[in-house]
């Protein structure tokens, strides 16, 4: 039976999320938007682009762009929590996606992060609430690490977050994408205040690499994505009807 089917009126343009990255192991937490689903149902949003999407786990929940259209179809499956990869126009986005029951409660605030952040991080400003924002100048490691599991929590959004990193701290974060870059054929460099992506791969090197971005990165910065996407040639016989035989 046909799961049953809620369309959201929340239109989610992918273009205005704008491509920002954070962490130093990984892309940049926290996501860009986080979207609860209940078990057996179907949930639309409307993007003003995508060109593909990749649910992390799709035994949770399952993602399709429907064709004609930039309308994505999420459809819960099981409790649960993933994360969902969106590209479209050398942009990309990440959403948390939670399947929980109606009625369900919201997961549990967790202060004490908060309290360790601002211990390791002087001057962090925190706003809670309905206008919530984040704003932390991040001089050192020790108030990175302090941060990464904050974030994590999605207590913060990506559009709430105002953070500035020492240049030392950068180059820490660029030496760490180094190697899961460079196992898909691609390389990473700063110029300015945007992270240029470069190479040649394939589609799943291409959307390993943004991933690796996104997991190993905190502090979200501009990307400029020159990245080379290889597809498969068609076979030569393609569209060809095969003769018939006697």
């Amino acid at each position: 039976m046909r799961p049953t089917v809620s369309r959201s009126a929340v239109f989610a343009p992918l273009a205005a999320l704008g491509l920002w990255l954070v962490s130093s192991e990984a892309r940049a937490w926290p996501v860009d938007v986080a979207v609860r689903l209940e078990p057996d149902k179907e949930r639309f949003h409307k993007l003003s682009a995508v060109d593909w999407v990749e649910v992390e786990d799709p035994a949770v929940v399952t993602a399709e762009v429907l064709t004609g259209s930039s309308e994505l179809l999420l459809t819960g499956l099981k409790p649960g929590r993933t994360l969902l990869l969106l590209y479209a126009e050398g942009k990309f986005a990440v959403w948390a996606l939670t399947v929980a029951p109606t009625g369900a409660s919201e997961p549990a605030r967790k202060p004490e992060l908060l309290a360790v952040a601002r211990k390791a991080c002087p001057g962090l400003k925190a706003t809670e609430g309905a206008e919530r924002s984040l704003t932390v100048e991040v001089k050192d490691t020790r108030c990175r690490d302090a941060l990464r599991p904050l974030l994590e929590t999605e207590a913060w959004l990506a559009r709430e977050l105002d953070l500035t990193f020492a240049l030392p701290l950068m180059q820490e974060q660029l030496a760490a994408l180094t190697a899961p870059l460079k196992a898909q054929g691609l390389r990473a460099s700063y110029h300015g205040a945007g992270l240029r992506l470069e190479g040649s791969t394939t589609p799943e090197g291409h959307r390993k690499a943004l991933w690796a971005l996104f997991r190993q990165s905190l502090g979200r910065v501009p990307l400029e994505d020159r990245v080379e996407v290889q597809r498969p040639a068609p076979p030569e016989d393609a569209g060809t009807p095969k003769p018939l035989t006697p």
